[in-house]
């Protein structure tokens, strides 16, 4: 069904329909998979384009940090320009850059490419509060955590789709793929979404200024940001190094049998959808406890699981679904708590939210690098323990009824 007509704060839907929520976490899950397409590449891309050994790590790192300055720079225009033309906008860049990523023949050229893909992929963290400000408070938390679900599974699917494409093809070829879906969704959603014109009138500068006093006086958004920085660091951490483990003579993974175990923390999206009703129900304490629990039991868990064999792969898939459980949960309950604070500021409250916990994976990536490479697998599970242990810590603090 196509809606057309404008539609400004005051005037936003009562309900999303079951297609416009579909199309919102299909969007999602579309656009953000382009952030994660280049992780499982970066061998074939290293060694076609000519990158030296030590900037191929750059392949990867120049994504995130275009995505950070997208989340600073270009979310906050959520809460000053009219969503849909920006999504639009940022979705066609998406595919131009995909397409340049594609066409690539010297690592400047593609990482120029990947920086913008970066950037242009922040239109996820535009669609988001646009679903928050088409749902009703009573139903907010669910529409969220279905959106979310989206997003997960792009995230999740990202990676064994690029390595078997690849694998299949060439890496090529998932550019390719991937800036012709961009296509195909920029028409769609010109078709479906609403027009939403924000109520604000701040010059551009003003909004950004309004970020830092936000990011100085919400107490909720602090704390919020700073417990998914934590959840998210372990799942940074886990992530960048599973596939060493798997990979290495221990288990002896094939790329193919790496992407397969990657599907198991897909299960993680289930959880979005709980979470966003447990926070609807007022049970968002106790639904950031039990995710917070999931992630240290998941590495507890994952102490058993370095031996090699078949039990040690089973518990490896288990503590990764457990540990994308908790961080999903905790991340919807996180988005459900910033949203009910001022529907002016959203954009700007969730650019913030995801600065903040996307630093966390940043370290989170970091130091597993690190600690893998220095004491293996026990010290990297040791250290992934600490993320979300720092964080439950950071909670237990918190003041009845905040």
């Amino acid at each position: 069904m196509s809606i057309s007509a404008t539609t400004p704060d005051e005037a936003i839907p009562r309900a999303l329909s079951p297609w416009l929520t579909f199309l919102f976490a299909a969007a999602c899950g579309l656009v953000a998979a382009n952030l994660y397409y280049g992780q499982p590449l970066a061998g074939p891309i290293s060694a076609d384009l000519g990158f030296t050994p030590a900037a191929t790590g750059l392949i990867v790192t120049l994504t995130q940090i275009g995505y950070g300055l997208g989340l600073l720079l270009i979310v906050p225009l959520g809460d000053l320009t009219e969503n849909r033309r920006l999504v639009l906008m940022l979705i066609t860049v998406s595919a131009v850059a995909l397409i340049g990523a594609a066409l690539s023949s010297t690592p400047t050229t593609f990482l120029v490419a990947s920086l913008s893909i970066g950037l242009s992929s922040v239109a996820v963290q535009v669609l988001v509060p646009f679903a928050a400000n088409m749902a009703p408070d009573a139903t907010r938390g669910q529409v969220v955590g279905n959106v979310m679900s989206g997003l997960l599974c792009g995230i999740m699917l990202a990676r064994p789709f690029a390595s078997f494409v690849a694998e299949a093809s060439s890496w090529h070829v998932v550019y390719y793929v991937t800036a012709a879906l961009m296509l195909v969704l920029a028409v769609v959603l010109r078709i479906n979404l609403p027009v939403r014109v924000p109520k604000t009138k701040l010059r551009y500068g003003e909004l950004l200024a309004s970020m830092g006093h936000l990011a100085l006086t919400s107490r909720v958004l602090q704390r919020r940001a700073l417990y998914q920085a934590g959840m998210f660091g372990a799942f940074s951490l886990f992530w960048t190094t599973t596939p060493l483990l798997l990979a290495s003579p221990t288990f002896g993974l094939t790329q193919n049998g790496i992407a397969l175990f990657a599907l198991a923390g897909a299960a993680g999206a289930v959880a979005s959808p709980i979470a966003g009703r447990l926070a609807d129900r007022g049970m968002t304490k106790i639904a950031s406890t039990l995710a917070m629990l999931l992630g240290m039991a998941a590495f507890l868990i994952s102490h058993f699981a370095a031996d090699g064999s078949l039990t040690a792969l089973l518990l490896l898939t288990a503590a990764a679904i457990l540990l994308d459980f908790g961080v999903t949960t905790n991340l919807v309950c996180g988005q459900r708590a910033i949203y009910a604070l001022n529907p002016e500021h959203r954009s700007r409250l969730n650019g913030l939210f995801m600065a903040t916990f996307f630093a966390g994976g940043a370290l989170g990536s970091a130091l597993g690098g690190w600690a893998y490479a220095t004491g293996g697998w026990t010290m990297t599970a040791w250290i992934g323990f600490c993320f979300p242990a720092l964080a439950f810590l950071l909670f237990l603090t918190e003041g009845r009824g905040k």
